[in-house]
């Protein structure tokens, strides 16, 4: 198996990195934060200039790997812009399922004129469940939506919505809805980050596509949502780690370097082995999806070891640098509150486990 990137992928790699490496410092992210919008349009523009806001719309140009290698470095930064949430996710939804007319929205989105969001997560719900309450019906030749999504993640801001709803005669179809047309109560979550709960009262819906019965798609489209939000942990991981190294390396303590203390370096080392543990899982995912292989015990075992190691290295990242760490005016504080919110984002690490549990009956048997 080749973990190499191409030419591309790294070109790819590195715009992105000396774009959101020239844009964010912790600083800068408290303020951008601290807006009304709570993210840059300034920034969201330069990406749709470099192309980013349109990848994967065409899988012949692009797919998850180069995801995983732009999400990596939203989260080495800890940007607040909403590339897969509101942009690459629910657009590959319309690009897989859209018919032509709905396809068109995809230009805007590249563009970075409308933002999308995925509206399926409901109150109760947990892991990666296609099972919503929310419930579409058929008036005369228009469908209406009917529910309550909670949290949408940016949904605040989103002009369009991608819903999940459970048709008449069963399954779960997936509508886009104006945004306008719901009621939205807006909310910051604790790691600086944006959403909103949306109220769907008989709301007036167009099917995405032909309609029908979408599970394997959506199921599809949040394994795909599970794996970029890996990739943003790697990027998370890689540079708490690095500010650990060098802050151990900086702060002497009677007199000398911390790093000359071996149980401090013994635990850096053993946020190395977390890290790389972390990094195979979340290759392992995205190159399961680029292979065309949506396996959602794969997306779990991905999702377990990114949660295990981001948790770990948060953890150890604090305590490392004493009492800075939780210090609002240093940046390793960010980096824990965003690991621990991707960790409860669509499925915590014992969601994960329950999943694995229940595939457990599919598993062979080796017989020696």
């Amino acid at each position: 198996m080749n973990f190499d990137l191409t030419d591309e992928q790294g070109l790819l790699r590195d715009v992105a990195r000396e774009l959101f490496s020239s844009t964010y410092d912790v600083e800068t992210r408290l303020q951008v934060a601290d807006t009304d919008l709570g993210w840059s349009r300034e920034v969201w523009s330069q990406l749709a200039e470099i192309g980013i806001l349109g990848l994967g719309f065409d899988p012949e140009e692009a797919g998850q790997i180069e995801l995983m290698v732009v999400l990596t470095e939203i989260g080495r930064r800890l940007a607040l812009e909403p590339v897969a949430q509101g942009a690459l996710i629910p657009g590959g939804l319309i690009a897989e399922l859209g018919d032509d007319d709905q396809r068109k929205l995809l230009d805007d989105v590249a563009e970075g004129g409308t933002l999308l969001a995925l509206a399926h997560q409901e109150p109760g719900m947990r892991g990666m469940s296609t099972r919503v309450t929310t419930h579409a019906e058929l008036q005369g030749d228009s469908w209406i939506v009917t529910g309550v999504k909670n949290p949408v993640l940016y949904g605040d801001c989103a002009d369009s919505l991608i819903v999940s709803a459970a048709l008449p005669d069963g399954g779960v179809g997936l509508f886009v809805v104006n945004a306008e047309a719901a009621s939205r109560r807006d909310f910051r979550t604790f790691d600086g980050q944006r959403g909103a709960e949306v109220t769907l009262d008989s709301v007036v819906a167009q099917p995405l596509g032909t309609g029908g019965d979408a599970v394997t798609h959506l199921q599809n489209a949040l394994i795909r949502q599970q794996s970029a939000l890996c990739a943003e942990a790697v990027g998370a991981m890689e540079e708490a780690l690095r500010l650990t190294t060098e802050y151990l390396r900086s702060r002497k303590q009677f007199g000398v370097p911390l790093s000359t203390f071996q149980t401090l370096t013994q635990r850096a080392a053993d946020m190395y082995v977390s890290l790389e543990l972390a990094r195979s899982m979340n290759f392992y995912a995205a190159m399961s999806i680029a292979d065309g292989n949506f396996d959602p015990v794969i997306a779990a075992r991905a999702k377990l070891q990114i949660s295990r190691s981001g948790r770990h290295i948060a953890q150890e990242a604090i305590q490392l640098h004493g009492g800075i760490g939780v210090t609002a005016e240093y940046p390793v504080g960010h980096y824990a509150a965003r690991l621990t919110a991707i960790n409860q984002t669509l499925g915590s690490a014992d969601d994960q486990l329950h999943t694995l549990i229940g595939a457990i009956g599919t598993y062979g048997t080796v017989s020696l």
